[in-house]
């Protein structure tokens, strides 16, 4: 069942952020991953959720995904990410 990653972005280090996703992107595809979509322009329709930059990351499933999140050559990467942008991920299953 193919699987989602949702990652929701706040970016408060441009600079720093900007060598996370050409490092990032291999690992994504090494475990059979491929971005589908990054929007940036939001605007509240109800409720108060208020991303600041949204990623779709989908995967052949579940067991992908996490093997990407927990992938050891991830760490170093993930660790750029954290330095320079505070972020939400959440994964799910498409139900189709």
């Amino acid at each position: 069942m193919t699987a989602y990653l949702l990652v929701d972005l706040d970016i408060f280090d441009r600079a720093g952020y900007a060598e996370y996703p050409p490092k990032v992107w291999p690992l994504i595809e090494k475990h059979g991953g491929k971005i589908t979509h990054r929007i940036s322009e939001f605007e509240a329709t109800e409720g108060e959720w208020a991303p600041k930059r949204m990623v779709i990351i989908e995967f052949p499933s579940k067991a992908l995904a996490r093997a990407f999140l927990d992938d050891p050559d991830y760490e170093p990467v993930k660790a750029i990410r954290l330095r320079t942008a505070n972020t939400l991920i959440a994964m799910g299953e498409s139900e189709q």
